[in-house]
Parts: structure tokens; C-alpha cells; sequence
């Protein structure tokens, strides 16, 4: 790893224009202190103290996207014809995220994760529970021809393109399709975040599984470095890739690249594993940072090296965080070069 290279090369992340395609949601956090246990029922009572908004899902892949390149990001999913619809909007907006070309569905709710939190005067704040608002099931017809409307729109002005799959119905296998055949029509950059059904991206630039979600996916455990290389390669190949991050947690990721009739890997060691307080949202940072690389010309290791990088930040804070080009410079110097 060059360290005066990668530094030169994380001031490109600012240039390039991203779309997130995908399951948009909002992370609504309730705070409160305990009072007392309620005479209603063996419940606690909570005095409500704040509420703070927050994205998740696509939401923070577009958000990480926006904090790195300065608001250069366009959103394309779905809101219902609910309360929490415009603040997802008014969240979106406020990140520096472009909403032009997200969807009113009347038939949907607007993804929210609400997680209520209490504190007492002599005890952290702890979650108490969490209640999920959403729909799974995939969307209409009438719906799946807006999104690739909105496909044909955006894709042209943009220099990369990011799938999120969350499973919440958004990516069907046409819209995957499609945003696809017109990513390449345009010699576009796309690279899909997915958890399963790796092959339904069959065509895309990259994706960036974890090793769990791999290992479901091919059928066996990665235990060594012959299973390793044999899975890059499978995967490679049945999903028809470029380039394929795998996230191996506290091992690091390991970044294949299809060279000819060969597949080349590159082990990334993990840069910080000794302050890890939460890893959620750790795989949206990875795959907006990795895009940007990529779309910025980035090798795919250095690419990939970033997205590392990136991650290694975001998961020393609690919850859905994103880092900068700033950060990520400052990071970088206090690795050692042989890292």
C-alpha cells in the first residue's frame, strides 16, 4: 500500500456523480428517561426527551455517498402516503441528497425503524424495543415502470451507479435488469450491495458481499485459503462480475479481480480492530466509498483499500455513521505503511 498514492487518490472520491437505486428508510430514534412503572399496565413510563431522524439502509449508503463527494448523489426509491414519507424527504435533503426521482407509492409505507431508548440517572441509555414499519413484498407493475423511467433519466448524468437490496421489494428482477442494460449502454460504473441471490446482479461492474451471506450463496464454509480463492472464482463467475469485494469482518476484505481466464486476489487486512463499538451501516460505507473508487478511476484494490478504510471509522461510533475525505486522510496517516 502506497500511502502518498492513496492520498492523492481519496481527493478524486469528491468528482464523481452517484446514483443509490434501492430500499430507502429512516431510522427514527426515540430518547427518554424512566420515571416509573406505569399503573396501567407492567410497563415502564418514559419522559420523553428527543427524537432524532436518521437514514438507514439506502439511505446511508446515499448519505455516506453525499459526505464524501459534497452532495453529489441522487436517491431513486419509494415513500408511502404516510407521516414518516416527507421526513424521510426532509432527511434525505438535509444529508445534501437529490430527491428528485423518489417515487410516491400510496400502496407502501415509508420504511421506518423506530427504536425507543431509557435512561435512568445511575445507567447508560439502552434500547427498550424497536418497532419496524414496512412493506416486503415487491412493488407494482405501474411503480416498476417509474423507477426505470427514472432509470432512463438519471443513469445518462451520473458516472456510477449503487444498488442497495435490502429486501424491502424495490429491486425486482426487471428493475435490476434494466438499471443494468442502461448502466452499460452509458458506460456506467454499477456496483450492488446484496446479501443473497448474488446472481440476480448477474452483469454488474462489483458487488460486496459479507463472508456469511458468500458462504449461504456457494454452499460451503470459507476456511482456508483454498476455499477463499475457490469461492472468489465461483462467485465471479456465476454472477458474471468484474470485480468481486468480499467483507470478511475482522480479517479484513479480499478484492478478485477477473484478469482473462484468471481471477486475482488481494488480501486487505483489517485496519482497526481494537475500538469497534457497532458495525451496523459498516457495509453501506464500504459500498459507497468502493463506488466512488472506482467511478474516480481507482484501481480496484485501492478501491477497495478506501472502502476499508472507511469502515474502519465508522464503526468506532454507535449506529448509522459516515466519515470524509478529511477523516479518511487523517486515517490514512496513522497507518503504517507496511499495513
Amino acid at each position: 500500500m502506497n500511502k502518498e498514492i492513496l492520498l492523492k487518490e481519496i481527493d478524486k472520491l469528491r468528482e464523481p456523480r452517484i446514483l443509490v437505486v434501492g430500499d430507502f428508510a429512516l431510522d427514527e430514534m426515540i430518547y427518554g428517561d424512566t420515571q416509573r412503572i406505569s399503573r396501567e399496565a407492567p410497563v415502564l413510563i418514559l419522559l420523553h426527551n428527543k427524537t432524532k431522524m436518521l437514514l438507514g439502509t439506502a439511505s446511508n449508503a446515499a448519505n455516506n455517498v453525499s459526505t464524501i463527494n459534497k452532495g453529489k448523489v441522487l436517491a431513486l426509491g419509494v415513500y408511502g402516503d404516510d407521516y414518516h414519507g416527507p421526513i424521510l424527504l426532509e432527511t434525505l435533503k438535509n444529508a445534501g441528497i437529490d430527491t428528485k426521482y423518489m417515487i410516491l407509492d400510496k400502496t407502501r409505507k415509508t420504511t421506518t425503524k423506530t427504536r425507543i431508548s431509557g435512561a435512568c440517572s445511575n445507567s447508560v441509555t439502552q434500547q427498550i424495543v424497536r418497532i419496524d414499519r414496512q412493506t416486503s413484498t415487491p412493488v407494482s407493475k405501474e411503480i416498476e415502470d417509474k423507477v426505470i423511467e427514472n432509470l432512463k433519466q438519471a443513469i445518462p448524468a451520473v458516472d456510477g451507479v449503487i444498488l442497495s437490496d435490502y429486501h424491502l421489494g424495490l429491486l425486482t428482477d426487471r428493475v435490476i435488469k434494466e438499471a443494468i442494460k442502461i448502466s452499460k449502454e452509458y458506460n456506467k460504473i454499477i456496483v450492488a450491495d446484496v446479501q443473497k441471490d448474488f446472481d440476480k446482479y448477474k452483469g454488474v461492474d462489483s458487488i460486496t458481499p459479507n463472508q456469511p451471506d458468500s458462504e449461504k450463496f456457494i454452499g460451503y464454509f470459507i476456511k482456508d485459503e483454498e476455499t477463499l480463492s475457490r469461492a472468489g472464482y465461483e462467485i465471479i463467475e456465476k454472477a458474471d462480475l468484474k470485480y468481486l469485494l468480499l467483507t470478511r469482518g475482522g480479517d479484513g476484505m479480499v478484492i478478485f479481480e477477473k484478469e482473462n481466464n484468471s481471477i486475482k486476489m488481494t488480501k486487505i487486512p483489517a485496519f482497526n480492530k481494537k475500538e469497534v463499538f457497532d458495525v451496523t451501516g459498516a457495509g453501506d460505507t464500504v459500498v459507497a466509498t468502493y463506488a466512488l473508487g472506482l467511478c474516480a478511476g481507482l484501481s480496484p484494490k485501492n478501491a477497495a483499500i478506501v472502502g476499508n478504510l472507511a469502515a474502519s471509522i465508522v464503526i468506532r461510533q454507535f449506529g448509522c455513521h459516515t466519515t470524509n475525505i478529511e477523516e479518511l486522510k487523517e486515517e490514512l496517516n496513522k497507518i503504517k505503511e507496511t499495513e
